[in-house]
């Protein structure tokens, strides 16, 4: 009762002077009247004089007096609190003296929790629980040391982070994947789940990201996402084997599961382990439910696995008109042209990578798989120099693709290199009647001219 008696008269307005009532509103406090209030203004004086020339050790004995006789006096005394207590840790050598440093920083947090209505009344920008909790996840794991137990870490971390979600400080996207990680090697059956953080993680920072306006948090946020990818593959969790040893024999115990199949479809797509049986059979059993892109694009390549190449066009034709994305609409038409090129069907499959390039003309790789199928097919005409001039044609492509995509320039000019030296010689042409600045329509399938040079 004394306790709470002291913490409202410190709390109460003081309203003696305008410096105090000034800096009431700035630092978030309130003061009140009498020899208990006077000593608490007195403390809050002492102490946070010493923080400021970060003297943590004398600023301890005057901040732990208002810590615990005035709760709700000011949100600093828990932000300088955390504060000096870090320091304190980080400084004494004594183990015990570390331990009792530790709980009482823990206290600082379950604290602020405690009082967080009134204290949110005393300042403009208010704190969430989920911030808090997230602060203290990251104090338990950066400060228990030896001590650090997994489960309780984790257990915080997720709640922060479940509360927060894109709004999270940086740093929490991380703890998550740090300790999430360090569960996964003590706990086999913690593979899913770590999937699971990693799409939360990676999910939320990249949404955080995307609405960040200041330079220095996009770069915060940058190198968190970074991490938290460094963390998921580093991990080995990553590998198509695990998803599919992970998943397989779920996906046949959750057919009826949209929500599941569509997980399961989503990580895999982004690992690019789309020819592992758990992708298909998610893919097939949602599609039956509600047909989308990605699970029509499932099922294609399931087909083209399976051998049935009618059937996996058939779906990738779905996937090409159930798409809204146009980049995603090119790259479902890229994947049908590819299996149609694996097949020696060049002329359907060009007609797949023009479609591809109708929805992204800058589509690099649509230009040199039409460049690769024309150097598969150079035998046209019953004339050798002729047949040589389809190397022209593949080559203009490659030039094309390095023209409109700078991410596949080093592999265009690498073909552009091995095409070149199949070119005929102009003593070849010579004898056709031909020379550089020629134009020659190959013919075949390609039905292409193109020039001699």
């Amino acid at each position: 009762m004394k306790m709470k008696m002291f913490t409202m008269l410190c709390v109460l307005s003081l309203g003696t002077t305008a410096t105090f009532a000034q800096k009431g509103v700035e630092d978030g406090s309130r003061f009140g009247h009498g020899e208990d209030s006077l000593r608490c203004l007195k403390n809050i004086s002492i102490y946070t004089e010493y923080v400021k020339t970060n003297n943590y050790k004398d600023a301890y004995t005057p901040w732990k007096a208002v810590f615990t006789e005035a709760p709700i006096a000011q949100v600093s005394t828990y932000t300088n609190g955390a504060k000096i207590l870090r320091a304190l840790i980080a400084s004494t050598k004594d183990a015990a003296q570390q331990k009792a440093y530790f709980n009482e920083l823990m206290a600082i947090h379950d604290q602020r929790i405690q009082y967080l209505d009134q204290l949110n009344g005393l300042v403009r920008t208010p704190a969430t629980k989920g911030s808090i909790l997230g602060m203290k996840a990251h104090d338990y794991i950066v400060f228990s040391g030896s001590n650090l137990d997994v489960e309780t870490a984790y257990k915080m971390t997720k709640e922060a982070i479940d509360l927060e979600k894109e709004n999270s400080d940086y740093f929490m996207f991380q703890d998550l994947m740090d300790i999430s990680s360090r569960k996964l090697k003590t706990d086999d059956a913690h593979k899913e789940q770590f999937i699971q953080d990693y799409l939360t993680a990676s999910g939320y920072a990249e949404e955080a990201l995307k609405a960040a306006t200041k330079q220095s948090t996009k770069k915060l946020l940058k190198t968190t996402k970074d991490n938290v990818d460094a963390y998921f593959i580093n991990s080995g969790a990553a590998s198509c084997e695990n998803l599919q040893a992970i998943y397989g024999p779920k996906v046949a115990q959750n057919k009826s599961n949209l929500d599941y199949l569509k997980q399961v479809i989503s990580v895999m797509q982004m690992l690019k382990c789309t020819n592992e049986e758990a992708y298909f059979e998610a893919s097939e059993a949602a599609h039956a439910i509600e047909p989308t892109a990605a699970t029509a694009a499932g099922c294609g390549y399931m087909y083209y696995k399976k051998g049935d190449l009618d059937k996996s066009i058939s779906y990738f034709d779905q996937a090409i008109e159930l798409e809204q994305d146009v980049m995603a609409k090119a790259e479902n038409s890229y994947n049908a042209a590819v299996v149609l090129m694996s097949k020696k069907m060049y002329g359907k499959a060009r007609q797949y990578a023009n479609k591809a390039l109708s929805f992204n003309p800058n589509s690099g790789k649509a230009y040199i798989l039409i460049a690769q199928m024309y150097a598969a097919s150079p035998n046209w005409s019953d004339e050798a120099a002729l047949n040589k001039c389809v190397y022209f044609a593949a080559i203009d492509k490659l030039q094309r693709a390095k023209n409109v995509d700078p991410s596949v320039a080093e592999e265009a000019q690498k073909l552009i290199n091995t095409y070149s030296a199949y070119t005929p010689k102009d003593e070849d042409l010579f004898f056709l009647g031909l020379k550089k600045g020629s134009s020659v329509t190959i013919g075949g399938w390609i039905g292409e001219t193109t020039t001699i040079r």
